[in-house]
Order: structure tokens, then C-alpha cells, then sequence
């Protein structure tokens, strides 16, 4: 059995009691980056052996892992913070394994995009999640195709890459057109700014900027 398991994305609270109870129960854990995932592991005293799985590494044993499983073990796929599969790897060791007729389970918690998207007050009841835009090539051709997406977008992007992108969607998007980001969900210093495309671009160059971002743009009216 292969266990999905969400983790927080800042605040240590953010973790279910299942998912607790089946990371300590496992007899494996496939972390992103293991040093993360044992100061999560350390706070709620949980000694379970940890594996590196990443995107470095995992064409090479998402196989071998399946089959690793086939002998009846228990792992659980942790990324660094939130969902797994969601801008961090997982869909290769899933589809090997349902291959290989494992059983997966994948267990709900945190995932930056989710709170972003509710608190941005941009329609939710449709949206598409492009996570991170290619940095060099094909990023033109996917922002002239999101030009035209009616539904609203969201986008994950990095502290050193926040306003190049801001200024990018005001070329494709307009400087009109509404958005909300926010930065260091459920830490202590989260914010979200909300307005305009030309309103944030000012906001972003009056402050200090650090952190993650979430990026919820409304879609073409």
C-alpha cells in the first residue's frame, strides 16, 4: 500500500491525527527532502526511516519502489510541505504502482492553493491550477493561451521571480484585471494582497518581499 500524506506548509498544527497515526505506522517514508521531513517527524516524535524521492531521483526508482511494495509493505510519500502531486513528485510512483495493482490512498489536508483561491474573493465555483509557468521556454505561448482563459487562474511562483511574473500577466492580462497574492500561508507573517494587476505590481515594489507565493488571477470576462 502506497499512503498520500499532505503536510503542513507552515504551521506544524496542520496535520491530521490519520495522517500522524499512518506515518507512524509505516514501515516507510518517501520524503522530498529528508532533512525537512524529519523536523516534522521530530515535533510529533515519529522515528519511521526515511527514503529520498524526488525529482532527481524518481524515474530512476518509482520501479523499484512498486515493487519494493508488491512484498506487502506500507509507505507513505511525503513532499515538503502540502500535497504531494500537487507541483511536487508523486504521479510517476502512482501510476507505477497502479500498475503493478498496488492499492493508493491518498489522505486530505493542506495544499497552498486552497486557501489562497477562498480568501482571494475571485470566483472558486470554476478555476484552473497552472502552478508554476515554464521559466524560459514555452512561457509566452502558455500566457497568450491564458490571456483568453475565462475561469479563474492560479499560479505558484518564487520570491525571486514575483514581479517579473506580476509585470508578465500585466502584458497578457491587462493592468485592470483583478488578483489576489498571497504569501507565507499560515505562517506568522502572511499577507495577502488583493486588487488589480497595476495596483499589486505597486504594492510588491513599495515593500520588503519574502517568501512563497500564491498567485489567483480572475479569469477573461
Amino acid at each position: 500500500m502506497l499512503i498520500i500524506i499532505p503536510t503542513p506548509i507552515g504551521n506544524m498544527e496542520d496535520i491530521t491525527l490519520r495522517a500522524l497515526n499512518e506515518l507512524r505506522s509505516a514501515d516507510l517514508i518517501l520524503a522530498e527532502d529528508t532533512r525537512v521531513s524529519r523536523k516534522v517527524l521530530a515535533h510529533y516524535d515519529i522515528h519511521t526511516p526515511l527514503r529520498a524521492y524526488h525529482m532527481h531521483n524518481e524515474h530512476q526508482i518509482a520501479k523499484q519502489i512498486a515493487e519494493e511494495l508488491q512484498t506487502g509493505k506500507k509507505y507513505c510519500l511525503v513532499s515538503d510541505a502540502g500535497t504531494p502531486g500537487i507541483s511536487d513528485p508523486a504521479y510517476l510512483l502512482v501510476k507505477n504502482c497502479l500498475e503493478n495493482e498496488i492499492e493508493v490512498i491518498c489522505l486530505p489536508g493542506a495544499t497552498a492553493f486552497v486557501p489562497a483561491l477562498i480568501k482571494s474573493g475571485l470566483p472558486s465555483d470554476k478555476f484552473c491550477f497552472e502552478g508554476f509557468l515554464p521559466h524560459k521556454k514555452g512561457r509566452s505561448t502558455r500566457l497568450k493561451l491564458l490571456s483568453e482563459e475565462e475561469r479563474t487562474m492560479i499560479f505558484y511562483e518564487s520570491v525571486h521571480r514575483i514581479e517579473k511574473t506580476i509585470e508578465q500577466f500585466i502584458e497578457y492580462f491587462g493592468t485592470d484585471r483583478r488578483a489576489s497574492v498571497s504569501r507565507e500561508l499560515t505562517k506568522v507573517f502572511e499577507e495577502t494582497m488583493n486588487g488589480t494587476l497595476g495596483e499589486i505590481s505597486e504594492k510588491l515594489k513599495s515593500g520588503t518581499i519574502k517568501g512563497e507565493f500564491v498567485i489567483v488571477v480572475e479569469g477573461k470576462k
